[in-house]
């Protein structure tokens, strides 16, 4: 796979942070834009240098703001490790204009929004979204971050304990582990090489050990960093740009800008003795790994010409001929990535990621040996330019055609790229490269030799045969040196295979014209009906881009009969995805995304993107299906991956597993992953090979096609499916009889008043909890409270994870807060109860982006049967109707402590710090009426159940 390097990473060209001329301040530079995009654009520098981009959308239903401020962590004073990181914490605390803790939160929940921030080497982006109407308050409260903030002396202690909860979460991560050792083991002298996160002992103790007041470090650090000159802004709103400029005028002039020079940090942070080095390291997953990386010249000073961007498609190519394909018929390779990483505009690197196979960790010299025989015959290949054209004009389709997404997201894209780039180029970036130079690419090429090389292999074979321990993460490692002597070697030795340039894409999309359609159609209606599938459809009418949308969900009742049953399911789908990657992966580089997954039913498949080249890819996974076939090599390497998975659902966070278990719970039929991995151990490949036919034997396909397609296309697809599949003189599957039809019993009914009123306590409760239970009793670093609908029962949802109280202690606190809670709702004014069903009627209101957002919620009322394509607007009227008290009423019935109808399911995963309060509570029985679950099976089988959504084929409930 192509790893295409992220922009939002690279900080600024120094060259960059010169004074705008008087036409580029005055808003006159012309910035490219996609052609579909009807957006208004305007590039505005205040008289305190703050550059801003105005993005006016009549259209948008969610303003948006992001904040980008060319400070990061490779700032931070040595010797107070995550003191940037610390400081975009604390500026969420409170200002000096509003003083209330935690009030500009509040505001953005309370009126459908969403905040966060980012800390990176070389900035710290702060942004938002929020409905509309509200846009202009919360600009002002945002604005404060900036202005005046009040960093109190208990504030600072109670978020260095967030920064340190937000750290350890980190510590038995594998990716923040290694990406740390690779830092560790370049020059000391160099920023690169600093601890970015912090925690209580670099921000809290070492801090006074040096007689440091970090909150005096912290104040002192803002006001010399943070200075309207390096800041970069974008807001997105419905207002004109007139109107915006003058929004964005009043609430950020008073910035100050203390004509700070743009932060640079020259040099590379590999000397030599950080090159020719063979890294051995101790992951905390199952797994091996290897990672060749190389400091190189970053591209992104030639980002027109896109050197990476070409090296990468070919190295991480996964066609026939490539790398990965070679790796991959030896046996050796799970997965391949290639990319720039890491990269600035003083330095970058180019990396291969190569997940390795049981069989593949023995073959690691052969594996680096063939990946430089490929790099040597892609520096003799003279760089076709047939390989550009064709890279371009993806590149080109896919800016044109972008789809419309999140504003929160496209603002903080935008505004990392104004860090980077010049104006013209703030929307398009370095995403479409349109000059070729073979001398760009092959001076990369010349970089990625054995003489420049960093090798990291990672794997639980090393533990007890490392000699050495990162500081930050605690990881054991060794390091010796290779030599491009033994580089040399291992490339003579590796088998001699058949690598070669990628053929012609045959996927680009050649026809984006769009198909017709007479009216507008608001729903999806059901085209076609037989004993074999069912097809649903909805034709583009408002987005008018050539992409589809398709999914068909294969109803198999034999995949979920037993813990074999879904596990050779599993090992079917995902054989099917192997055998086709050769011929699909360029689909996918081209914009057409395919998967084919297991679900609750069976299995799925899913396409989106160009409908151009549509037909033919399913029509190929169809044919795969049709004609499936064990191969034994191919299954021995699935089975050995998934045993991994099974292995490392220990290591997952505390809180998903927690989640897991909720949802296995809560779920009518599901098998639980340990029974699941006792029977992949004992399956081989004949067992899936008797299997297969028996689960598609009895089959019923669920469709639903959407997009730039003709309702007689549709049809005519399914048609062709009925025929491979069902009507060929050998057939794979036949019908459902009636009484197979699934018939997924639920355990809560689909009830419009209830559903609303849930919806509107977790907006109201979203915000208090996070503010009690994080910044007040610093639980952890995971603290919220959502509304959830787990396999149709719907409630309120307390998450937390913590190294400072055990789950039931952090049950008691959850109790205590909504004794707290109580008050918010009885003394809720009628202004502000108006303002909390407002902001959810928006939430409601709002209007799809693109064909994948409005597939997904079509989809979602088809596969559960539910049909309400209407839902929106039937909650929407309900909550004009809903009076203040039936919300009161919905609490002390369903919420409050000790409410006469509550039933709470507590998931609680104790670790080691909690081992002894675990050895307590399943020493003694639970008080009353609470009970322990001992047996899940027998639990879900002794709950009641209601009907399913579901009927059989003639009896859909509409």
């Amino acid at each position: 796979m192509d790893s295409r390097p992220r922009e939002t990473d690279a900080p600024a060209d120094p060259a960059n942070g010169a004074a705008p001329s008087p036409a580029a301040a005055a808003g006159d530079v012309e910035i490219i834009k996609p052609r579909n995009d009807k957006r208004e654009y305007r590039r505005v520098v205040l008289p305190n240098s703050l550059e801003c981009l105005l993005i006016s959308d009549p259209d948008t239903d969610k303003a948006a703001a992001s904040m980008n401020v060319s400070v990061g962590y490779f700032c931070d004073p040595d010797g107070l490790e995550g003191l940037a990181h610390f400081l975009e914490h604390m500026l969420f605390y409170a200002s000096e204009k509003y003083p209330i803790e935690d009030s500009y939160s509040k505001y953005i929940a309370e009126h459908g929004g969403s905040t966060n921030a980012f800390t990176s080497s070389e900035r710290t982006n702060f942004y938002f979204d929020v409905n509309s109407d509200s846009f202009h308050d919360a600009l002002d409260r945002f604005a404060q971050f900036f202005i005046k903030p009040l960093m109190s002396p208990d504030a600072t202690l109670r978020e260095i304990k967030a920064v340190d909860s937000e750290n350890q979460k980190n510590l038995l991560s594998d990716p923040w582990r290694m990406s740390q050792l690779q830092k560790h083991l370049c020059a000391e002298n160099h920023p690169y090489h600093k601890f970015s996160t912090g925690n209580w002992d670099t921000l809290e103790v070492k801090a006074k050990e040096k007689g440091l007041d970090t909150r005096l470090e912290l104040i002192k650090f803002y006001d010399s960093h943070y200075s309207a000159n390096l800041m970069q802004l974008v807001v997105y709103g419905k207002d004109s740009l007139d109107n915006l400029q003058n929004l964005v005028e009043n609430k950020f002039c008073d910035i100050t800008n203390v004509g700070r020079k743009p932060f640079s940090f020259p040099g590379h942070p590999c000397t030599s003795e950080h090159l020719q080095i063979l890294v051995k390291a101790v992951p905390i997953k199952q797994g091996h790994t290897l990672r060749i990386i190389w400091p190189i010249t970053p591209s992104v000073q030639r980002y027109k010409e896109g050197p990476c961007k070409y090296i990468s498609h070919l190295i991480g190519h996964e066609g026939e001929g490539s790398l990965f394909h070679v790796l991959k018929k030896l046996g050796w390779a799970i997965s391949l990535e290639a990319g720039e990483e890491d990269w600035s505009y003083d330095f970058s690197f180019f990396s291969v990621v190569i997940q390795l196979t049981d069989l593949g960790h023995e073959h690691m010299e052969d594996t680096i040996g063939l990946l430089f025989r490929y790099i040597t015959l892609l520096q003799n290949s003279g760089t076709p330019k047939w390989i550009f054209d064709e890279l371009q004009a993806i590149c080109e389709t896919g800016f044109h055609y972008r789809d419309k997404g999140p504003p929160i997201s496209y603002v903080v894209n935008i505004s990392s790229n104004m860090q980077i780039f010049p104006p013209e180029d703030w929307l398009i970036a370095a995403s479409v490269p349109s000059k070729f130079s073979p001398d760009s690419i092959q001076n990369i090429l010349n970089e990625l030799t054995p003489e420049n090389v960093r090798i990291f292999w990672e794997s639980k074979k090393f533990e007890g045969q490392t000699n050495l321990t990162e500081p930050w993460y605690g990881t054991s490692y060794s390091v010796e040196a290779v030599p491009p002597s033994t580089i040399t070697k291992w490339v003579e030795k590796a088998p001699e295979e058949d690598l070669h340039l990628p053929k012609h894409n045959i996927f680009i999309p050649s026809n984006l014209s769009l198909k017709s359609v007479e009216e507008k159609v608001i729903f999806p209606s059901m085209l076609r009906k037989t004993p074999f599938s069912r097809l649903w459809f909805k034709p583009d009418t408002m987005f008018f881009t050539p992409k589809a949308y398709i999914k068909m969900d294969f109803h198999c009742p034999l995949s979920q009969r037993s813990p074999e049953s879904a596990v050779l399911t599993d090992l079917f789908t995902r054989l099917l995805m192997d055998y086709l990657n050769d011929y699909a992966y360029d689909a996918q580089v081209a914009g057409l995304y395919y998967a084919v997954r297991t679900n609750d039913t069976g299995f799925q498949i899913t396409m989106v993107g160009y409908n151009d080249k549509m037909r033919t890819l399913l029509e190929t996974v169809i044919g795969k299906i049709a004609e499936f076939e064990v191969k034994v090599d191919r299954f021995s390497v699935i089975k050995e991956a998934m045993t991994k998975e099974y292995e490392n659902f220990k290591f997952r966070q505390p809180y998903q597993q927690a989640m897991y278990y909720c949802s296995l719970i809560l779920e009518d039929q599901a098998w639980p992953w340990d029974e699941e991995f006792s029977a992949l151990s004992h399956l081989e490949a004949s067992d899936l090979g008797i299997f297969w036919p028996h689960l598609l034997a009895k089959t019923f396909i669920e469709c639903y096609f959407s997009g730039n397609i003709e309702s007689s296309e549709a049809e005519s697809v399914i048609q062709h499916v009925e025929d491979v599949l069902f009507n060929a003189p050998i057939s794979v599957c036949k019908p459902l009889s009636p009484s197979q039809h699934l018939a997924k019993r639920i355990t809560h009914q689909d009830n419009t008043k209830q559903n609303v009123l849930l919806q509107l306590l977790a907006l109201v409760g979203k915000q208090p909890a996070f503010h009690q239970l994080r910044s007040v009793e610093q639980l952890g670093y995971i603290a919220l409270l959502r509304q959830i609908n787990d396999s149709g029962v719907r409630g309120l949802q307390f998450i937390i994870q913590s190294t400072v109280k055990d789950p039931a202690s952090l049950d008691a606190r959850v109790e205590n807060f909504l004794k707290m809670f109580e008050e918010t709702v009885y003394q809720m004014s009628d202004a502000e109860f108006k303002s909390n069903v407002s902001a959810l009627i928006d939430l409601k209101l709002e209007k799809y982006k693109n064909i994948r957002e409005e597939s997904t919620f079509f989809w979602g009322e088809i596969s559960e049967g539910t049909l309400k394509f209407d839902r929106k607007e039937t909650e929407v009227a309900a909550l004009r109707e809903l009076k203040k008290e039936e919300l009161i009423e919905f609490f002390n019935d369903h919420v409050k402590v000790n409410a006469p109808q509550k039933k709470i399911l507590s998931i609680q995963v104790y670790g080691g710090l909690h081992s002894a309060e675990y050895q307590t509570i399943v020493q003694n029985a639970p008080p009353p009426p609470s009970c322990e679950i001992t047996d899940i099976y027998s639990f879900r089988r002794s709950r009641p159940l209601y009907g399913s959504f579901r009927g059989g084929v003639g009896q859909m409930k509409l």
